[in-house]
């Protein structure tokens, strides 16, 4: 089930000059399984949240605090399961906590339809997190084993068309919620996304057997194979940028609504739009990141993702909108494929699940505080204006401090 890619060939020749084994390239089709995992945990799971998020608004008279509360009870989750998927994954295997927690992911988001209890809602959310994270993490570890070997742009590649799957998650969303929302209200938009999560992870499952398994240090070795004080900027970074996305991912429906007055076709156009440059980036931002060193490719597509969110707040109307969704669309995503390319090359391959484990901590702790910050000025006097523009500083700062971490040693 394995190929030795045309682009790989000059690296092969050099192993074999060398004595070094030849590495067998892990097909692409196993890759675009794996996403099934950041397309469930992060597209359908936490981003479709925005799209029913005025419809729950309007029906259960909820303030911007509380919608915010909603996020960051999925944002804690989150930050829960990243903490438990290392040890998880090294006990009963990567691919079983990607499949299991796919799974769970799933029967919660479709149980989110059946409830309208504030209470209740904020328990399927924190629980959705939690089994997100799991998939989320045990998902990249898995293809970070599977970009192994192969030129210098393949490693980026491979995990940007990983992390694409959440564009997909999105597109799927925007095709399928909005034109039920009228008819037939929220609950149904949680039912069709619970739907779309159990179709997305029975692909996941029947792919996962053909990747690779990541390597685990023995006993004595865990703690070592990556320097959390070495990546320190780095995590803030991605701590900053956390905190900053999440405010944009959650309202900018809701301002493009209230503010801007778009319509459900409106609504569709501009999600599909945001979900296909995800996509499109995938391919656009590998050779890039192959290239750039340091922490320049997150400060790169970080910029990207700042501009985007600025944009709508500026430029108001359609045209606004749509070239915010290619900024933003065309790099959020790319910012987790350029720190998980960044954890690969500062860690050891047996540290990979430990170091994008702490990554992921770093991203959910942001994202526990900037629903809350964001909401709670959104109910202010200046309304959801603000909360985005608080979106756009934290984005700023994440930027600069990307700019900062060094390129690691070369691997022995």
């Amino acid at each position: 089930m394995t190929n030795i890619a045309p682009n790989a060939a000059g690296d092969s020749a050099r192993r074999v000059a060398t004595g070094a084994p030849v590495v067998a390239l892990t097909p692409l089709w196993v890759v675009i399984g794996l996403a099934m995992g950041p397309a469930v945990a992060l597209g359908l799971a936490r981003f479709a949240y925005a799209l029913l998020l005025p419809a729950m608004r309007a029906d259960l008279g909820w303030s911007f605090a509380d919608a915010g509360s909603m996020s960051t009870a999925n944002a804690a989750g989150y930050l829960v399961g990243a903490l438990a998927a290392a040890p998880l994954g090294k006990r009963a295997g990567d691919k079983v906590v990607f499949v299991v927690s796919l799974l769970l992911t799933s029967l919660t988001v479709g149980a989110s339809g059946l409830t309208a209890n504030f209470a209740v809602l904020l328990a399927l959310r924190l629980a959705a997190g939690f089994t997100g994270a799991l998939a989320f993490v045990s998902g990249a570890t898995l293809t970070s084993a599977a970009a192994v070997g192969g030129s210098r742009s393949r490693a980026p590649t491979l995990l940007g068309l990983y992390f694409s799957g959440a564009g997909v998650g999105v597109m799927a969303s925007a095709l399928a919620v909005p034109p039920l929302l009228g008819a037939l209200g929220w609950r149904s938009g949680w039912l069709v996304l619970g739907a779309l999560a159990l179709a997305a992870t029975l692909f996941g499952a029947l792919v996962v057997r053909h990747a690779p398994e990541p390597s685990y240090a023995a006993a004595g070795t865990a703690r070592g194979g990556w320097s959390p004080r070495f990546m320190a900027r780095k995590l803030l970074a991605y701590g900053l940028f956390g905190a900053g996305y999440i405010a944009y991912a959650t309202f900018i429906i809701a301002y493009l609504r209230s503010e801007e007055g778009f319509s459900s076709a409106d609504i569709t156009r501009f999600w599909s739009i945001l979900g296909l440059a995800s996509v499109v980036a995938a391919f656009a931002w590998g050779p890039i990141l192959g290239r750039l060193k340091g922490g320049w490719g997150t400060a790169a597509t970080l910029a990207g993702v700042t501009v985007g969110a600025a944009v709508p707040l500026i430029w108001g109307g359609v045209i606004g909108a749509y070239l915010s969704a290619i900024l933003f669309g065309g790099s959020f995503l790319a910012v987790l494929a350029a720190v998980t390319s960044f954890a690969r090359r500062a860690a050891k391959p047996h540290a990979w699940t430990a170091a994008i484990a702490a990554l992921t901590i770093a991203f959910g702790l942001g994202q526990c505080i900037g629903p809350v910050l964001s909401g709670a000025l959104s109910d202010g006097a200046s309304g959801l204006r603000a909360g985005l523009w608080l979106s756009v500083g934290i984005l700023a700062i994440a930027t600069f401090v990307a700019m900062l971490q060094p390129e690691p040693a070369e691997q022995g």
